[in-house]
């Protein structure tokens, strides 16, 4: 923990849409000092010539990245820089005593083989895959007290998972059966210039994507795979929504033979009875975007039908927020031996 009453901490790819999120929710921190704001795109500007909506918030000005200009400086960092470009950095970083959460996929695959097959090159610090704690909050708590690398979950599979994970670790289910049908919004595809992401091929438009190859495949994988204590392979199929924020996951499943409606409640209070930030919710109803936008909740329901013999669990988060920053700054707390909550019970803009 930090030696003063406020941690220093530095966002890096601070612009982006994730990086920027980091951003607004350690501004209103109570135990954060935001130090440093790196931005390739708009180094040496304010950031609110650049987000207008953070105007009157007093920030450091958004700087080159550069380690050297972080070490001394930070004692934690929140990396949402891309996959390959932050990893030599913090690495950098890390060795010099400075905690790290990655908001990248950098260090969530443990094999630099899959990362290899998944991302196209070599990674850039092999050494520190095995090291880095992955930052699924609610089920690696005891491990993020004592981490130095975080790397933080993708958004898809943060929905995924925690609506699993309780029911892999009871045996409730076939894991070979699973399906997850998820819905994005488009900022979690980040903020760059692409066709498939303008206002006329998103609006009034639904559609899904890279089916069977998508690249948080391997992350669903490999987390249901070290619960079970053997691989497994997950049917996976994203779609884009036509709205800015926000992860509805559908996920079909096959239950153990005499799996009841309680068993699986069970399980679910029993994974998360310490767990702020997951609503798991009454019978008859249902997860809706609106109930977690801007915050790091997770909503949870189930619907066991008999008639197909069907296990379905539908979970929503934000993927900016749960899905990304929100996570992150979960971690950080966890990291530092704050309240958990910390920064980030702010209620969803309804409506």
């Amino acid at each position: 923990m930090a030696s003063h009453d406020r941690v220093r901490a530095a966002v890096l790819g601070a612009s982006g849409y994730s990086g920027i999120e980091a951003v607004r929710l350690l501004a209103g921190h109570p135990f954060v000092e935001l130090v440093a704001l790196t931005s390739e795109h708009y180094a040496g500007r304010e950031v609110a010539e650049v987000y207008r909506h953070m105007t009157g918030i007093d920030l450091p000005p958004f700087e080159e990245l550069r380690a050297d200009l972080i070490r001394g400086r930070a004692e934690i960092v929140i990396s949402c820089l891309p996959e390959r470009v932050g990893a030599p950095i913090l690495a950098d970083l890390a060795q010099t005593g400075i905690k790290v959460i990655d908001v990248s996929a950098d260090f969530r695959l443990k094999d630099p083989a899959a990362y290899r097959q998944t991302y196209g090159a070599d990674h850039p610090a092999p050494a520190l895959l095995k090291e880095a704690v992955y930052g699924l909050s609610e089920f690696h708590r005891r491990e993020l007290r004592e981490a130095r690398i975080v790397a933080n979950p993708g958004c898809y599979p943060t929905g995924a998972l925690l609506g699993l994970l309780p029911l892999i670790r009871r045996d409730l289910i076939d894991p070979a059966s699973i399906v997850i049908d998820a819905k994005s919004g488009t900022t979690g595809a980040r903020r760059q210039a692409a066709v498939e992401q303008l206002f006329a091929e998103v609006n009034e438009n639904f559609r899904p994507y890279k089916i069977c190859n998508h690249r948080h495949t391997p992350e669903m994988e490999q987390e249901i795979g070290a619960a079970l204590g053997r691989e497994v392979a997950v049917m996976f199929v994203p779609h884009l929504l036509p709205v800015t924020r926000g992860i509805l996951s559908s996920i079909f499943m096959r239950p153990r033979a005499g799996t009841t409606e309680q068993d699986v409640r069970d399980a679910f209070e029993a994974s998360f009875a310490k767990s702020r930030f997951i609503r798991l919710l009454k019978p008859g109803e249902l997860p809706e975007l609106k109930n977690v936008r801007a915050t790091n909740f997770c909503e949870i329901a189930f619907v066991l039908d008999r008639r197909t013999q069907t296990l379905c669990v539908l979970t929503a988060i934000d993927n900016l927020g749960k899905g990304a920053a929100g996570q992150a700054v979960q971690n950080l707390n966890l990291m530092l031996g704050y309240d958990e909550a910390a920064g980030l019970l702010a209620a969803a803009p309804v409506p």
